[in-house]
Parts: C-alpha cells; sequence; structure tokens
C-alpha cells in the first residue's frame, strides 16, 4: 500500500462511536479489566482500525468477541500467538497489521532478531525448531488452507489438541483482518510508523 492511496471506508473518530461498537470494543479488553484504549504504555492504539471496523456495529461486536479469545484466552503464549500474527501480516503484506504488530510482538517477548526472521521465512537461520514450524504453518494455511503433515508432526511434540486448533484459529483471524485492512486500505495511525 502506498501512502498516497485513500482510505475506502473513512474509520470514524472515537466520540463518533456508538454504544453498540463501544461494547463490541470492549470484548477486546481481557475479562478481568477495566482499562481504555491506551493498554499498552506508549503502544499504538489501533485508532483506524477501530474506527474503520465501527462503521460496521454488529460485525464489529460478533468479531471482537472472536478476536478477544485470540488475544487474551487462547492456550497460545502471546509469544507465539505474535509470531503468527506477524507472519500472517508478512504474507499478505499487510502494512496495518504488520506495524502494530511488531510493536505488540515486542511486547510479547519476541526479539528484534525474531521479528526479523519473521519477514524472511520459516527456513530462516537461528529458529528453534518449534518457532520453524509456527511459521511453516502460517505459509501453509494461507497457501492451501492446511497444515502439512510433517509440519503438523514438529507442533505436535510440543502443542496439545487446543493449542494446536488456537493456532489454526489465530491464523485464521488474523488472515481476515489482513484482508480487511488492505481492502478497505485502513492507514497507519499517526502513532505507527514503517519500520
Amino acid at each position: 500500500m502506498t501512502a498516497t492511496e485513500e482510505p475506502r471506508i473513512a474509520p470514524l473518530a472515537p466520540q463518533e462511536w456508538s454504544e453498540e461498537v463501544r461494547a463490541g470494543i470492549a470484548a477486546l479488553r481481557p475479562p478481568d479489566a477495566k482499562h481504555d484504549l491506551k493498554r499498552r504504555k506508549g503502544g499504538p492504539k489501533g485508532l483506524n482500525a477501530l474506527g474503520t471496523l465501527a462503521r460496521h456495529p454488529r460485525l464489529t461486536h460478533a468479531f471482537h468477541a472472536f478476536n478477544g479469545h485470540i488475544l487474551f484466552t487462547s492456550t497460545l503464549t502471546p509469544r507465539d500467538r505474535e509470531l503468527l500474527v506477524l507472519r500472517v501480516a508478512k504474507v499478505r503484506d499487510a502494512t496495518y497489521e504488520w506495524e502494530q504488530h511488531v510493536v505488540v510482538g515486542g511486547e510479547a517477548g519476541l526479539s528484534d532478531d525474531e521479528i526479523v526472521r519473521v519477514a524472511e521465512g520459516p527456513d530462516a537461520p537461528g529458529w528453534a525448531p518449534h518457532d520453524a514450524a509456527m511459521v511453516r504453518a502460517v505459509d501453509e494455511l494461507v497457501a492451501d488452507a492446511m497444515i502439512a503433515d510433517t509440519t503438523w508432526a514438529v507442533l505436535a511434540e510440543t502443542f496439545d489438541t487446543e493449542q494446536l486448533m488456537d493456532l489454526v484459529f489465530t491464523v485464521g483471524a488474523y488472515d481476515v483482518l489482513a484482508m480487511a485492512f488492505r481492502s478497505f486500505r485502513v492507514q497507519l495511525d499517526d502513532d505507527l510508523g514503517p519500520a
């Protein structure tokens, strides 16, 4: 996406969000937390993404309820989740998703070197076998909608059934977000910038 492209769906400013939209966004908060969009210390708030989704309140509520599981009640560690999300963003060339999750991934424990390796792919030198298998699983799911038997076998050595299921649904959730962000031409927020 170039900087000159205009959004196809202009985001609503937070003061324009309906109560239905705010209720949908609340599903993105941890179940036991009472916090606002500033939940990450100094991190990006995602206002252009949230504001774009605010144009369709029922969809926002439904998707955020699902994505709330991915973010807060998944059996995957935050680091594993972010490894998957960043690879989806790279494979889909989803700049908005990538820039958001470089920050979130760092907060979840991914090093700068690991983030560079995510961009390089599963065959980049330095991956542990499990991490390489997660990155490869993203590539396989995006390309073929199925994890290959050899990749599955490596993942199943350390992941239980729920973790394997959460992996597939995490990739699917962020793949659909990549499609949405690119199709709607969601612009980078002022608190984000290209790496």
